[in-house]
């Protein structure tokens, strides 16, 4: 197969197709998703058919098979987990809820535009860009150091802006 002998990977197919299929099913309970994790499987190593070293076949074909379907899994998972939370935002938010966060958000950005120039620049570059320090520094040729103590400057004002905050409505 490595060669990439059509014949060959027919063969490996014929073998192993339905010890597989049953090992993604007994996991994944799904016809489909089953069908759809062997085929990723075979799909996997005819791509990298000429990089793989296998000394059992069955063996690799099995523990490839268990790892897709743990990532079906947890792709499945963290979908149920999203799903979730975004039935309890959307029936969980009220209007008032809705006023008070766009009140807190006004808040943030009006501290952070009250914060020094080049401290509203950095912190701007790191959050709103998702720049890291190193690559803030690179672009405005200044030193990481520089960058770290003005992130952390306007942190602890943002932290003490709100804790004043907070301590008005609680």
């Amino acid at each position: 197969m490595s060669t990439g002998d059509d014949h060959a990977f027919s063969e490996i197919y014929q073998r192993y197709w339905k010890l597989l299929f049953s090992v993604a099913y007994r996991r994944l309970k799904n016809v489909q998703l089953a069908e759809d994790v062997i085929h990723d499987v075979f799909a996997s190593i005819w791509k990298n058919r000429d990089a793989l070293a296998v000394t059992s076949l069955k063996h690799y074909l099995a523990s490839a098979t268990k790892y897709i379907v743990f990532a079906v899994i947890k792709k499945q998972l963290h979908a149920s987990r999203f799903a979730e939370t975004q039935t309890q935002t959307s029936t969980g938010f009220d209007t008032d809820d809705a006023l008070h966060n766009k009140l807190l958000l006004e808040f943030v950005y009006k501290e952070v535009e009250s914060l020094p120039e080049k401290c509203k620049l950095i912190f701007k570059h790191s959050r709103e860009r998702g720049m890291t320090t190193k690559e803030i520094a690179n672009e405005l040729q200044i030193a990481t150091k520089t960058v770290e103590n003005q992130m952390n400057k306007a942190l602890h004002q943002l932290r003490f802006s709100m804790r004043k905050m907070l301590q008005v409505f609680f």
